[in-house]
């Protein structure tokens, strides 16, 4: 009597996570997620280890979610998933100002962003 199933949001094989309100631009977002699409994910960890871009830690942090997810959600083996897909949207803006010259106004917008990390599971070809 209870209420049905909702569908899968991905295909069988896929687990995904998602990170809003990141306090960084999406252009700034996109640079750190163009690192990782298309890699394994043991390799994609390591090079968001050890990058000095300051928005890595929490885009690790989401990519190890996904992760998670795979294996405990999903039943996916680890050690062969692959970022299938790491896409960047915008959120809210802060508006923030600061007193200029002449009576004038500087406007300064303080964006933030959204991080959809999907991993995917891929057979090894021998």
């Amino acid at each position: 009597m209870g209420k049905e199933k909702n569908p899968r949001r991905v295909a069988d094989n896929e687990a995904m996570a998602k990170v809003r309100m990141l306090r960084t631009s999406p252009q700034k977002l996109n640079l750190v997620a163009q690192l990782i699409r298309g890699k394994k994910v043991d390799k994609a960890l390591a090079d968001l280890t050890f990058s000095k871009k300051r928005i890595s830690d929490d885009v690790k942090k989401c990519l190890q979610s996904a992760i998670a997810n795979a294996e405990n959600n999903h039943n996916l083996d680890v050690d062969e998933l692959v970022v299938a897909e790491a896409y960047v949207g915008k959120n809210l803006t802060m508006k923030r100002g600061r007193p200029r010259a002449r009576g004038r106004f500087g406007k300064i917008v303080k964006p933030f962003s959204e991080l959809t990390i999907k991993v995917r599971q891929v057979e090894e070809q021998a």
